[in-house]
């Protein structure tokens, strides 16, 4: 069990409709709103990626907001998977091309 207010990372898939509806620029006003940091991108498969640090609970929190997406998104399935912090994301941004990281 991980202690509150301990940095930690994810990185979340989400399928659905989530791309050409506005979903990166809501991903990152929500992430920026709970002062998280790291990159929203479209990958080639149709799906988003989230790549975010910060606390758990901030994060878990992220990822509820990422459930529901903006008005015209429909968002099928969310994946969450927890990883080591890199410390190497100074803000939160949009990746406009797909990158192997």
């Amino acid at each position: 069990m991980s202690q509150p207010g301990l940095r930690v990372a994810a990185e979340i898939l989400v399928e659905g409709d989530v791309q050409g509806v506005g979903y990166r620029n809501f991903a990152q006003r929500k992430a920026l709103q709970h002062g998280l940091a790291g990159y929203v991108m479209n990958l080639r498969d149709g799906k988003v990626r989230v790549r975010v640090e910060g606390r758990r609970e901030v994060i878990e929190e992220l990822a509820r907001d990422l459930e529901k997406g903006p008005p015209l998104a429909r968002v099928d399935k969310l994946s969450l998977t927890w990883l080591p912090p890199t410390g190497r994301f100074a803000s939160f941004g949009i990746r406009f091309a797909e990158f192997d990281t």
